[in-house]
This record gives C-alpha cells, sequence and structure tokens, in this order.
C-alpha cells in the first residue's frame, strides 16, 4: 500500500499533523486558524477553488447573510447567542482575512430589513421581536410606512417590519476563494481528491489516516497497490451534508441530512438604481424570501428549504416559488435579468446545531452540521477549531456543540 507522506520540512513535530476533508468555508477556516496557530495542515477537496465560483461547497450557493437577530427561531436561544458572538468578530475577521488572501470579500454593513406580508406575517415577526429584545439582539420595529421610506420598492401593502442594523452580508465565494488563497500562505497543502475513510490508528501506535478514493499520480514502485492513505495525527471531518459518507473507525457522525435550497442570481440592469439598498428578508404567507444585494448590481433571490435528501435538481416548482414570493414583496424584481440559478444543500445535524470539536476516536474532530449558519459562524467555528485542535478540548462558550454529545450505534 502507498502512502503519501507529508514532507519533512513541512513537520513541526510528530503531533502536529492535520488533515481537513473538506474544502467549503468551514474546512477552509479551519485549515487557516490551524495553519496559523503552528500546524502542519492538509485539505481534501475533489474541487479546488481556483475562482470566486469554484468548488462543489455548498458555499458557493449560499446567499452570505450574517444575520443572527434576523434568523433568530425560537429553542435555538444558545445557537443564537452563538451567532451573534460570530457576527461581532466579523469586522476584524475580514480585515485579517482580506489582508491574508488578497481579496475583497464584499462584506456589507448596511442591516438588514426582515418585513411581512400580511397580518398573520406580521403576528410571526412581533413575537420575533420579542425575542431578539429577550436575547439582548439590536432591533426596532418599523411601520409599514417607515420601512418603505428604507426600501421605496417594497410593495405598497406591506404591513410592517424589523430592522436589524447589526446583520450584515458577505459574497460566500469571495469569502471562499480569499479562506483559500489564506490558507495556502499560511502553509496549508491542498489534495484534490475524494476521501473515501479515516483508517484507525494501529496497535504499534501508528497514526489516523485518510483514505483517498482518487488520489493523485503517485510516484512509480513496485508494489502496484492502488490505495493512498494521508497519515495524520488528527482529523477533521468539514465535508457538510456529505460527511457521514466518509468511513470512520467508530459511528461518531451522527446522520447529516441535506436540506435543499433552489435560488437565482440575478442583475439589475445597466444604469439603474439598486433594487434594495440592504438585504430584504421577508414572509409571505408565512414563506421566507429574501433579496440579497451586492454592489456590482447583482441580487440573490432566495430560496426553498426542501428536505429531499442528496437531490440537486432545479424545479419549475421551486423557483417559481421564490420568484412569487419576492415579487409580492418586491415588484421590482420582474425586471431584474436572471444570471445563474443555483442549488445548495444545508448540512442539518439532528438537532440543528453544529457539531464541532473530538469524537470518541481519539484524533478525529467534527466541524459539520452547520445548517443554515456555515457562513455565519465562519469566524467563531475557526477559533474554536484551531482551540480544539491545539488543546485537546472545546472552549467554554462552545461546549453545548461539542460533537460527542450524540451516540450512534
Amino acid at each position: 500500500m502507498r502512502t503519501i507522506e507529508v514532507p519533512p520540512h513541512e513537520q513541526i513535530r510528530p503531533t502536529n499533523t492535520v488533515v481537513v476533508i473538506g474544502g467549503g468555508v468551514i474546512g477552509r477556516v479551519t485549515a487557516w486558524r490551524a495553519a496559523q496557530r503552528g500546524l502542519a495542515v492538509t485539505l481534501v477537496e475533489p474541487d479546488p477553488v481556483t475562482e470566486p465560483s469554484g468548488a462543489r461547497a455548498s458555499s458557493t450557493v449560499a446567499a452570505g447573510m450574517l444575520t443572527p437577530a434576523t434568523e433568530a427561531v425560537f429553542g435555538e436561544e444558545e445557537l443564537m447567542e452563538f451567532g451573534v458572538r460570530s457576527a461581532r468578530l466579523y469586522d476584524d475577521f475580514v480585515t485579517e482575512l482580506q489582508e491574508a488572501g488578497g481579496v475583497d470579500v464584499g462584506h456589507r454593513r448596511t442591516g438588514t430589513l426582515l418585513v411581512a406580508f400580511d397580518r398573520d406575517d406580521l403576528a410571526v415577526l412581533t413575537d420575533l421581536h420579542t425575542l431578539q429584545q429577550r436575547l439582548g439582539i439590536a432591533t426596532e420595529r418599523l411601520t409599514s410606512r417607515e420601512c418603505r421610506r428604507l426600501e421605496p420598492t417594497l410593495a405598497p401593502g406591506v404591513r410592517g417590519g424589523v430592522l436589524a442594523p447589526e446583520d450584515h452580508s458577505v459574497d460566500p465565494r469571495r469569502l471562499l476563494l480569499a479562506l483559500a488563497r489564506a490558507g495556502e500562505r499560511a502553509g496549508v497543502r491542498e489534495i484534490t481528491g475524494h476521501a473515501e475513510e479515516v483508517t484507525s490508528p494501529g496497535p504499534d501506535g501508528a497514526r489516523l489516516g485518510v483514505r483517498l478514493a482518487d488520489p493523485p499520480p503517485p510516484s512509480t514502485d513496485a508494489s502496484g497497490a492502488v490505495s493512498f492513505i494521508l497519515p495524520a495525527d488528527q482529523v477533521v471531518l468539514a465535508a457538510g451534508c456529505w460527511g457521514d459518507r466518509v468511513k470512520v473507525p467508530e459511528p461518531v457522525v451522527p446522520p447529516l441530512r441535506p436540506v435543499k435550497g433552489q435560488l437565482l442570481r440575478a442583475r439589475v440592469p445597466a444604469g439603474e438604481h439598486p433594487l434594495v439598498n440592504r438585504t430584504v428578508r421577508g414572509l409571505v404567507r408565512g414563506f421566507p424570501v429574501y433579496l440579497v444585494p451586492r454592489a456590482d448590481g447583482e441580487v440573490i433571490v432566495g430560496a426553498t428549504q426542501e428536505e429531499l435528501g442528496h437531490d440537486t435538481s432545479l424545479t419549475v416548482g421551486g423557483l417559481w416559488q421564490v420568484l412569487r414570493d419576492a415579487r409580492e414583496l418586491v415588484p421590482g424584481v420582474s425586471e431584474l435579468e436572471i444570471t445563474e440559478t443555483c442549488v445548495g444543500l444545508r448540512p442539518g445535524s439532528p438537532d440543528n446545531e453544529p457539531l464541532l470539536g473530538p469524537t470518541r476516536v481519539p484524533g478525529l474532530h467534527l466541524a459539520a452540521g452547520h445548517f443554515r449558519h456555515g457562513v455565519l459562524l465562519a469566524p467563531v467555528t475557526g477559533e474554536v477549531m484551531a482551540e480544539a485542535l491545539v488543546t485537546g478540548a472545546l472552549p467554554p462558550y462552545a461546549r453545548r456543540f461539542a460533537a460527542d454529545r450524540w451516540t450512534w450505534e
């Protein structure tokens, strides 16, 4: 059996070799932060990031909303507090990342407006505002007239809304590219391939390994073997909703359900004023919809939330639902030019909360299950995972999200 060894000059000491499986935002922020802490990191990803739209990760489909306030849900208070913590890291995180990666990530600080289409939607927003106040999240109730003063293209019939001035956005495609470049400059080595198995430590104290299904061409030898293993002292499984398809020594990865989201990218006609000035999220007869503007005139319109397994087909019904509800809130969306239609699979854990840090397999960590919040939670996840890889334990504020809170047989 051939083994791909980490070159000696990349090793710091024997216990510091880490392999990260997955090249989405979560995998890349983990790899970058771990390398900054002095670890020798290899990242395995089948689709390398070379352009802002590269890679198969759901990160490239995400809208990039940093919205702990307008994502607040009853029963998920601790998760929202975790999101607020991450959102407060974002300014410094973006400054550091843009300098390290040399890529502008499109961070917009214009806030988010959450709007109700009818009376029932307004009742939901009223309850949500109460939750936001209880959590100490800065938001402001607005009348219909006040909403339209901020966003003149809103439909006249909207019932009211909530302004979250600290809910911002980034461009996830540019964020992913910046993380890839920052990681490379920090010493992260990247291998193109599919990880199919995390192999067990041997009885003689041998390290963990990551077996590749489609490894890079090897150097010639006489063994004739077709399996390739990357040795590692620690492995981070950060492969999104495909994470539970990687074989592991023990059943420590809970079922990660893919939650399908269909959305589209559109553009304001040249010379026209922006359709919306900030992220606009809405409830339309109970269905959520959002419009996220970019500085270059692009508008992201989405998204469905469908529990259909690993199905990635675009459907007329899904896109119609998104466009129907967006047009009810902002009629001018009809004039946009559609430039791309997209499908992404959000990685949902059994309780919709992330799975972070060590498992009961020594050296095997999870960074998974971020569901709708992967981009928002990137800064805090990088911080938490680097700490876990260096010390073996999660910081106190992240222990609720410990990967070993679930037991699977």
